[in-house]
């Protein structure tokens, strides 16, 4: 009697496991239906994020593979001037440069059309580039440029101005032929070959130009060939020693890091949109495993009644969700791949490279894994009511929730936030955006749930009882016990709050760059005017009608010392905090006798004129306080092209650098600056694109060495950079509607449990069709304004602070969130509502109860 009793324990211990996963299969398998929600949000919040992961793991492995090819030489030198001798003895102890580069923008004047544009000419000695190559049309030019002394044009410059091989082009006093398309270049910077096209010519022929002069932006590049070089020692040791001569070292290396950071950034605020999808499909989880375990809780019983313990059930459903979670994290990675091939696609014309999607490894593992890790985490609370159901319910119905424990729903709950905390700061790698991101999600869902909560209050306190029964009985469904308004609102809020974000971040920032709407801003400006032509070039626009809005002069020159400590000397102090712009810029500084409408005084008295004052009274903006570690009454002395000038600060201005007009870290009073060196820049505004031809036109002819900036092109190329954004943000922002969708279906199934008896019971009372009808829509139809309107205020609070605080601008809010975001949403809840009530209007009363028991 004792072995045989001791046998079947024995062997239901060893088959305990088994049993445990041939249990949750076989309900598994009868419930796939079921579990739908379930696998489409794992697989949606899964595939946002493996797809923005693979794709930053190519974009960094093919910047880091095609370094060489990206700036065309192992290393390079960068100076804004001709080399002094400490700087050419470098250059010469490394065997003097392979090729060597003058670059400077400037009009090109296009004879065959009569067009000027604002190109950037690059005139480029033999050998250069070393690797990679300039993609020309014909291929041939590439190399023929340079011997037959042509010039090599970028090629949708030539597309939009109608220029063909064989035109001429005329630069300063050179006229050179067109002899090639250019389609790229190593080293070129894509976001501003936009504004300023690129156009390669001869070196020899830069001098014929006749542009380098006082005021001109030249810059000078030194290439260096030497495969066998150790780029990180040198960048460690002469680095260092090049910036206190204001040259610049960059090896292939360290253009590669900085190119990934870049689009690093980039990433990151792309994950963050993918997160917040993954987010939602972890409020669908835990959703669609509240749903699952509502309708498995006669089952749940049963099995209790037939012997099975607590922690027996508890398994049973946490395996068949981390089964489910295994599925959904291989199904999510392999749509996420598949996505991934969109985005080199969509971020044509951004990237440095052409990015060729591969396989990550590690990125398929963290797709899977996360897939069964956030399902086990975000359906343990659901999963929690296993443990605390009754065998008695597989007899009764229980209509009240099963109490549970609060010891175990803290727990459940610091670990969700941990995760979340965790992940993004895996992401951003900066843990206070990560904490700050954290209780950003955990503050927008609280104002959700408490603006729900207030709104049935307000209906409990106000009720309209002169209104109709249906509007009446539907809002009195708001706030009937175990009501799902707070789940329906936050799910519908947070994807309304989500998406009016970002419509209200992208005309943020283009309101940002708009002057058109600005009367006295201008929108072209002429740059580096000698000061012998400023009369002649101010006649040749007033000549033309349009206004000479202003004549500014500009001074070049750099911080000598601070407070009695010389620049090299500061560079050297390995404690000094100031910033190294502040000693490296070569800073433009103009002279007047009064603030302009971007500046207002923050400390300290304006001087308007300061007559042989020693030291020179200047005024700073607060920038230039902050880096250069300056307040009131501190001296700096100025380098103003070999002639040293002692200054003291006597006011501290704030500048809003947004606008689109002329602004300056440094202003001197009248009196000091007009005997020296400089050059000017004259502002007009032209009223289209006529007057714009024909202006320009006119100044490249009589003045070949200025240049022409035309705003109106500038804006168009920022319009066209921020829209391609726009797409990419509005393309991961599907997924988070999709899973917002799918959280709302969950919700509203969830809903449906309470709603059943009372329709049915309506319906048994005489209620008919139409009318159970009308009060769902009108639920439905509460629910979706308020949840929708609240996701759109939200949004509109938060870009409000985001203008004010971060971006310093003013912020005119689109109308498109509340034209389309809010009627859509609302109408979109509307019918999940209706559809998912249609059973409950089209079928007898009596076989829907039969159903549900």
């Amino acid at each position: 009697m004792v072995n045989k009793n001791k046998r079947p324990h024995k062997h239901s211990a060893k088959a305990g496991l088994g049993w445990l996963f041939k249990m949750a299969w076989r309900d598994g398998k009868a419930s796939k239906k079921k579990l739908g929600l379930f696998m489409a949000s794992i697989i949606l919040g899964i595939a946002a994020v493996v797809s923005i992961q693979s794709f930053g793991v190519n974009l960094k492995d093919n910047i880091g593979l095609k370094s060489k090819a990206l700036m065309g030489a192992d290393y390079k030198i960068e100076i804004d001037e001709l080399p002094n001798e400490k700087t050419q003895q470098i250059i010469d102890s490394l065997g003097g440069a392979d090729s060597r580069e003058i670059k400077f923008v400037s009009m090109g004047a296009f004879n065959s059309t009569e067009a000027t544009r604002l190109v950037e000419v690059r005139g480029i000695e033999s050998g250069f580039p070393f690797y990679g190559a300039l993609e020309t049309r014909p291929a041939a030019a590439a190399e023929t440029f340079r011997k037959k002394e042509g010039a090599l044009v970028d090629a949708t410059l030539m597309l939009q101005l109608g220029i063909e091989t064989g035109d001429s082009i005329k630069i300063g006093k050179l006229q050179l032929p067109v002899i090639g398309k250019l389609d790229a270049v190593p080293g070129g910077a894509t976001l501003f070959s936009s504004i300023a096209p690129p156009v390669l010519i001869p070196y020899p022929s830069i001098q014929e130009t006749d542009l380098i002069q006082t005021g001109s932006r030249i810059g000078y590049k030194y290439y260096f060939k030497d495969a066998n070089t150790d780029l990180e020692r040198l960048d460690r040791e002469l680095k260092p020693v090049l910036d206190l001569e204001n040259a610049n070292l960059r090896t292939h290396i360290s253009t590669s890091e900085r190119l990934g950071k870049r689009y690093q950034n980039f990433g990151k605020f792309l994950n963050l949109v993918a997160f917040i999808a993954l987010l939602l499909g972890c409020v669908g989880i835990a959703s669609a495993i509240n749903i699952y375990i509502k309708e498995k809780q006669s089952a749940i019983a049963v099995l209790k009644c037939l012997g099975a313990s607590k922690k027996q059930t508890f398994l049973i459903y946490l395996i068949q969700v981390a089964i489910m979670g295994l599925i959904g994290g291989v199904f999510g990675t392999a749509l996420g791949l598949v996505l991934q091939q969109i985005f080199p696609w969509l971020l044509e014309g951004l990237l440095p490279v052409d990015v060729q999607p591969t396989i990550s490894w590690q990125v398929i593992f963290m797709g899977i894994s996360l897939g069964i890790f956030m399902s086990l985490l975000f359906a343990l609370y659901p999963l929690i009511g296993t443990l605390y159901i009754s065998p008695l319910q597989a007899l009764r119905v229980q209509l009240k929730e099963n109490v549970k424990s609060r010891k175990a729903i803290f727990l459940v709950s610091l670990a969700i936030f941990l995760f979340i905390f965790l992940f993004s700061l895996w992401l951003l790698e900066n843990w206070k955006y990560s904490l700050a991101f954290v209780w950003g999600i955990l503050i927008t869902f609280a104002i959700l749930a408490g603006i729900a909560k207030l709104f049935m209050q307000l209906i409990k306190r106000f009720f309209p009882k002169n209104w109709g029964f249906l509007a009446r009985q539907s809002l009195l469904n708001l706030f009937r016990p175990q009501n799902q308004t707070i789940t329906l609102i936050l799910a519908i809020g947070v994807g309304t709050f989500l998406i009016s974000t970002l419509y209200f971040s992208k005309d943020l920032l283009l309101a940002q760059t708009s002057v058109e709407s600005q009367a006295n801003s201008p929108n072209m400006i002429l740059l580096d005017v000698q000061t012998e032509q400023k009369q002649a070039v101010a006649e040749t626009v007033k000549n033309s009608n349009l206004p000479v809005l202003n004549n500014i002069p500009i001074v070049t020159m750099r911080v000598h010392s601070i407070n009695g400590k010389t620049n090299m000397e500061i560079k050297k102090d390995s404690s000094s905090q100031i910033n190294n712009w502040i000693l490296d810029h070569e800073f433009r500084v103009t002279y007047r006798d009064s603030l302009t409408h971007s500046e207002s005084l923050v400390s300290g008295e304006f001087i308007a004129e300061a007559n042989d004052a020693d030291p020179v009274p200047i005024s700073i903006s607060d920038n230039f306080a902050r880096d250069a570690k300056v307040a009131l009454g501190d001296e700096v002395v100025f380098n103003i092209q070999g002639l040293l000038k002692n200054t003291v600060v006597k006011s501290i201005r704030q500048v809003d650098w947004s606008q689109m007009q002329i602004n300056f870290s440094l202003v001197f009073p009248k009196g000091i600056l007009e005997k020296a060196p400089q050059f000017h820049v004259i502002t007009t505004k032209v009223p289209n694109e006529i007057a714009s031809a024909k202006l320009q036109q006119s100044l490249v002819k009589e003045f070949p060495n200025v240049s022409i900036i035309d705003l109106r092109q500038v804006l168009s190329v920022i319009e066209k950079l921020l829209d391609k954004i726009s797409w990419i943000i509005n393309f991961m922002a599907f997924f988070s509607i999709l899973t917002g969708i799918i959280v709302l279906l969950g919700a509203i199934r969830i809903s449906k449990f309470q709603r059943i008896r009372e329709n049915v019971l309506l319906r048994t009372l005489g209620a008919q069709n139409h009318q159970i009808f009308k009060i769902v829509a009108l639920e439905y139809l509460f629910l979706g304004l308020l949840g929708a309107f609240s996701g759109v205020f939200l949004s509109l609070i938060s870009s409000q602070l985001l203008a004010a605080l971060v971006f310093e601008t003013a912020f005119t809010p689109s109308l498109f969130p509340f034209l389309v975001v809010l009627p859509g949403v609302t109408l979109l809840v509307l019918i999940i509502g209706i559809s998912n009530s249609l059973e409950i209007i089209r079928k007898p009363p009596l076989e829907i109860l039969r159903k549900e028991v």
